[in-house]
């Protein structure tokens, strides 16, 4: 099959780019538009919530409201910690109707990894689920800007000396709009270092416009739809996912978590025409028995990057879903894709309309179709890419030389236009969806008294994303077993970013200049030797 011309869902982002000119790309203008528009149409539907479009514009203006009152002003940061909760929509909505900037971050996030975010960002507020809280409890807050907490949902009582606590409570008055810009950053999103600490990425408001156009034109969106996510908010994949709902007049709604055996189930229960799903998530619910319930629901299409190609057809054949590949990151936008009629196994797509993608060799030359290289790519419109990274000039001048944004993954473009993807680039791990600093991790194993060094290195898992490996060098005389070396990780950094695989070994192979040579590891892989604590039946606790 042969990619079209790419006009696929042109009238759809006709429709919506007349509707919303440049200078009303921003959340507050498109809430404000659309409560006029759809009025008493559900907007959002969590477990004992909805929202309709309305509503949502409300709740924006009396978040908004308590923000004020807590004596947060435009361009400040509120770090917001949530696991998928209405409270979690109705700050970031404040937020973005406040002039504030949402710092949403990963519920996993612990020790070294949550102290650097939170001083980064410099949020002086930081609105926590009461479940959550006891990571602030051994947290070195000192120095860090933090001054208040608001609390979320139910809990144990807490007591933080140097911090003022009190209730999440919408305010009782509404706030007017601030008057954002398109280029205003409505959130920080953090996505993990690569041989450095996590980085804040600058999301503008006509960023997520952007997102919510390109994603929905290329699921063929239509008003009505019900999408069904269950992928985390704090990600910018459930983010977009709310805006593209918002533009399309759609509902979306919103489940706690990703469950195998009970996620056709949820598609059934809330009639969803359109669903979301990360690469690892395909095998994992091929591996179920099949049942007679698993084509009992109304969904047409999924959003599933990075499926592994043998996977694909099996899917869509046995669950009646259609799978999206394509191509974006926290930085970009929707760059690469194909409706479903379009796509082709191996391959992502074609490069959206508004782009610019060019595949280079490491001194940015473009290199012939064919060849692998780095993917590197920038938008025809103003503010569709991040800003940058928040704190972090050497690192934004990095990433974005040339005037192109380098993504550090590596990939060919085919002389159809097509690209297919290779591997990353970067000295970063991939599993379950989650991003894993591999440096960050090796900070906290490095830390422990016992271990003199240590490497971290992605391996091959059986559901064609990465484990996470250490090789791990002791102190002279030193004991340790791998135990007792996860059971130090564990409250130090995210559940997921603890090592499956630990080897012990007494040196690293280095370079001559002594630099750790991972792919070296990386190619020896697990071995016989290797403690698996999978096999061992040792538990990670989330």
């Amino acid at each position: 099959m042969n990619f079209s011309s790419m006009n696929e869902g042109k009238a759809l982002d006709s429709k919506l780019i007349s509707a919303f000119p440049p200078p009303q790309r921003t959340l507050p203008v498109m809430l404000q538009r659309q409560a006029l528009l759809f009025g008493d149409r559900t907007l959002l539907t969590f477990d004992d919530h909805t929202i309709s479009y309305r509503e949502a514009c409300a709740i924006a203006a009396r978040s908004a409201a308590a923000l004020h009152q807590a004596g947060v002003r435009p361009g400040d940061r509120v770090a917001l910690l949530c696991s998928n909760r209405v409270e979690f929509l109705q700050l970031y909505l404040g937020c973005a109707w406040a002039g504030v900037i949402a710092v949403p971050i990963n519920v996993a996030s612990r020790g070294a990894q949550l102290r650097h975010i939170l001083d980064n960002c410099g949020a002086r507020l930081i609105a926590i689920e009461a479940d959550l809280v006891h990571v602030l409890e051994p947290l070195d807050r000192a120095g860090l800007a933090l001054e208040k907490v608001w609390l979320i949902g139910n809990g144990r009582s807490v007591t933080l000396p140097d911090l003022q606590v009190a209730p999440f409570v919408l305010g009782n008055e509404a706030a007017d709009p601030h008057q954002s810009q398109p280029g205003d950053t409505v959130a920080i999103l953090y996505t993990s270092g690569t041989t450095g600490l996590s980085k804040g990425v600058c999301c503008p408001q006509a960023q997520y416009f952007w997102w919510g156009v390109h994603t929905a034109s290329l699921l063929e969106m239509r008003e009505g739809d019900v999408l069904y996510s269950c992928l985390p908010l704090f990600h910018t994949n459930a983010l977009n996912s709310f805006y593209q709902a918002l533009l399309t007049g759609s509902t979306l709604v919103v489940g706690q978590r990703f469950s195998v055996s009970g996620y056709t189930a949820a598609l059934k229960r809330h009639g969803a025409t359109i669903s979301y799903l990360l690469g690892a998530m395909v095998p994992m619910l091929l591996s179920r028995p099949p049942s007679d319930d698993e084509r009992a629901h109304k969904t047409r299409i999924a959003l599933a990057p990075g499926v592994p190609v043998q996977f694909r057809e099996i899917f869509q054949k046995r669950f009646g879903i259609g799978l999206i590949d394509g191509y974006g990151s926290t930085e970009t936008n929707f760059t690469i894709g194909a409706t479903l009629a379009d796509q082709r196994p191996g391959f992502m797509g074609r490069v959206r309309p508004g782009f610019q993608a060019k595949v280079v060799d490491e001194h940015d030359n473009e290199v012939p179709d064919g060849t692998p290289g780095e993917l590197i790519m920038r938008a025809d419109e103003p503010f569709a890419f991040a800003t940058g990274y928040f704190g972090m000039a050497d690192k934004t001048v990095e990433a974005w030389r040339n005037l192109w944004f380098h993504s550090g993954d590596r990939v060919i473009r085919e002389a159809c236009g097509g690209f297919r993807f290779l591997d990353r680039m970067k000295d970063a791990i991939r599993r379950r969806g989650e991003n894993i600093s591999s440096f960050e991790v090796e900070q906290v194993i490095t830390s422990h008294p016992a271990v003199a060094n240590a490497a971290v290195f992605p391996v091959q898992s059986e559901l064609a994303e990465d484990e996470v490996m250490v090789a791990v060098v002791l102190q002279e005389k030193a004991r340790l077993t791998p135990e007792e070396l996860l059971d130090y990780c564990q409250p130090r950094m995210p559940y997921f970013a603890v090592p499956r695989y630990v080897d012990f070994a007494t040196a690293l192979p280095t370079t001559e200049n002594g630099k750790v040579q991972k792919y070296k590891l990386r190619d020896k892989g697990v071995g016989e030797a290797t403690w698996d604590r999978e096999a061992a039946g040792y538990v990670v606790k989330r």
